[in-house]
């Protein structure tokens, strides 16, 4: 069994030219693939095995990520199948020098974990151990209905 709170990771990303758009914000794709990144990363802790993408729910932009600022994204597993595992991303824009955050994106990804050929393997219980576990859990189950 894994923890909750075992799964959390949160990250930064420098928002450079090099993935803004037209309008010198961050580019939707670009978000989507750190988005895809992390929470790949909180999935595979989870699972103690390889995992691929197999959905994502509702990828709502909230606002945009001005360049010169950076992407701060949370991830964390939230609910387990037999094979597949739930994780819960948010993303914010954080002013560098400040530290200020807006919250800009949330969705819910699904992850597959997979053995050496690519077929799919089953993935542990999750197990929730603390008061902050619990509130994580109720946000993401809750914005998941």
């Amino acid at each position: 069994m894994t923890a909750l709170l075992e799964t959390y990771i949160e990250n930064r990303f420098p928002v450079q030219p090099n993935h803004a758009n037209n309008n010198g914000t961050l580019h939707g794709g670009n978000l989507m693939k750190w988005l895809d990144e992390v929470g790949g990363m909180s999935a595979i802790r989870f699972a103690g095995e390889s995992c691929v993408t197999a959905r994502v729910d509702e990828l709502d932009f909230l606002r945009p990520v001005p360049l010169g600022e950076t992407a701060l994204i949370e991830a964390y597993v939230y609910d387990a199948g037999e094979t597949s595992v739930n994780v819960a991303l948010r993303a914010w824009r954080e002013e560098p020098r400040s530290g200020e955050t807006e919250l800009t994106t949330e969705s819910t990804f699904t992850f597959v974990a997979i053995d050496e050929d690519g077929t799919p393997i089953p993935v542990p219980d999750l197990t929730v151990e603390s008061e902050k576990g619990e509130q994580l859990r109720e946000r993401a189950l809750s914005a998941s209905e």
